[in-house]
Formats: structure tokens, sequence, C-alpha cells
């Protein structure tokens, strides 16, 4: 529940915002009369979100078990690469946002009125497929409880809280610090999504060593123990890990944690010549 509850949380507030900056432009510019466009386009992007995530699950349950496996292990490892090409977006691109958003949607509304639905369904709906598949991902992990979905509703709802306080200025985020955190601990659950999604591939038979473990640590961290619930839903840790999980595991924290933690290079003015 609190790893899907994080994504939720993360990425909520990061479509949450892209609407509230959306709207706010619509309203300081005068043009109320957009608003209606924008809202159908934010309402099409939920609605394409939410039929992948149910045109996933509907897959994934007519196919035979090894196909399951095989689909599952490839999901995860998509939307680790959505998650991570997020964090780094976001860094990097989190101060110009606003801006960027409001530029192409001044453009949306002189080129008329379906312009401002899909630029809004755009702007949303890459957000909303990001969130779709890594909550597949991380449900799938989590396993068939309904812990994963009450928390990731959870976090939604925080997010949408939060942005709506931001947007009326009743509250104030230092947002880069908050995408810092958030981003730094969903490497970690990244990470744990993507040793899962490689236990699958190994149980399809695409990846080999599906007996070659690292460690059993099943009698010190019983599966059923509250520690070893919260470790397996946060962390998706797994008592049992087989060696190609531990060494992916290990990879992908070690490179992406020091890419993230590296200071951002600073853009120094370009020389004018006498």
């Amino acid at each position: 529940m609190l790893g899907n509850a994080l994504i939720g949380l993360r990425e909520g507030l990061e479509a949450a915002l892209v609407v509230a900056i959306l709207v706010a432009f619509l309203v300081r510019t005068g043009r109320r009369s957009e608003l209606p466009r924008v809202w159908a386009g934010v309402a099409l992007a939920v609605a394409v979100s939410v039929g992948v995530t149910l045109g996933l699950t509907l897959t994934q349950q007519a196919l035979t078990f090894q196909a399951q496996e095989a689909l599952g292990g490839s999901l995860s490892i998509i939307a680790v690469g959505f998650v991570t090409w997020m964090i780094f977006w976001m860094r990097s691109h989190g101060r110009t946002l606003s801006r960027e958003l409001e530029g192409a949607l001044d453009r949306a509304v002189s080129m008329g009125p379906w312009a401002v639905v899909v630029m809004a369904a755009l702007a949303v709906g890459r957000e909303g497929l990001e969130t779709a598949i890594f909550f597949f991902a991380a449900a799938q992990a989590a396993g068939e409880t309904a812990g994963p979905l009450v928390g990731f509703l959870i976090g939604i709802a925080v997010a949408v809280a939060l942005a709506y306080a931001i947007y009326r200025g009743a509250l104030k985020i230092d947002l880069g610090r908050f995408f810092t955190v958030t981003g730094f601990l969903l490497i970690f659950v990244a990470a744990g999504i993507l040793a899962y999604g490689v236990h699958d591939l190994q149980e399809a038979g695409a990846l080999p060593g599906l007996n070659t473990l690292a460690f059993d640590v099943g009698d010190a961290v019983p599966a059923d123990s509250w520690y070893g619930t919260l470790l397996k839903g946060i962390f998706n840790f797994s008592p049992q890990t087989t060696v190609l999980q531990a060494v992916v595991w290990s990879l992908y924290v070690v490179v992406v944690l020091a890419l993230f933690l590296r200071p951002a290079r600073r853009r120094t003015p370009a020389a004018t010549g006498a």
C-alpha cells in the first residue's frame, strides 16, 4: 500500500499541477470560456488511462501462466523505464514546466477549441499513461490484494488536495525539494519492481537462473511478518532473491542514484564579443 501511495502521490501531484497551471493561466488571462475544453481534455486523459489499466488487467487474465509472467515482466521493465525518465525529466524541466505549458495552451487557444481539448489531453495523458503502467506493474508485484489500489487512491486523493491548496494560495510547498525526496524514494520502489519483473521473466523461461539464489532469508524475514510485508509493500523485497535479481537491483540503484544525486550543471552565460 505504501509503495503505491507514493506512486499515486508523486504521479498524481504532477498531473494535478499540470491542470492547475492550465486553469490558472486561463483565469489570469481572462479566458474562462476555454475552461470546459480543458476539463474535457482532462476527462479524456483520465478515461484513456483507466482504460489502459483495465485493458492490461483483462489481457493478462486471458493468458496462460507463462504468458502472464512474460507480459508482467515486460511491463514491469517498461514501467521502470517510464518512471526513471520521469524522475530525471522533472528534475531538468520542473522550473520551466509552467512557462512551457502556458505557451502551448496559448498557441492551442489561437488554433481553435479542439486544439485546447487535445493539448490538455496530451499534457495530462502523458502522466496518466505512465501512472497506469507503473501502477499495474506495482500492483502485480504486490500480489492480488486490495492494498495496492487503496494505497494508490489515497496517494491520488492527497495529490489532488495538495494541488488545489497550492492553486488557491492556501499552501506553499517547495516543489523542488518535494520532487527530489519522492524521486529518491521512487528509485528504490522502481528497483524493486525491476527485480520483480526479472523474476517474472525467469518464471516465463525468458531469462535463466530461476533456481540460482543469491540469498534466502525466509526464516529471518518471513513473508507474512509485519516487517516482511512492509519491505514487500514498499521495496518489493523478496526473501528468496535470485542472483540475477540481486545484480539487476544493485546495478539500477547504484547507477540511477549516482546520476540522481549528482549536482545539476549550472548554465553559464555565453561570452559576448567586444
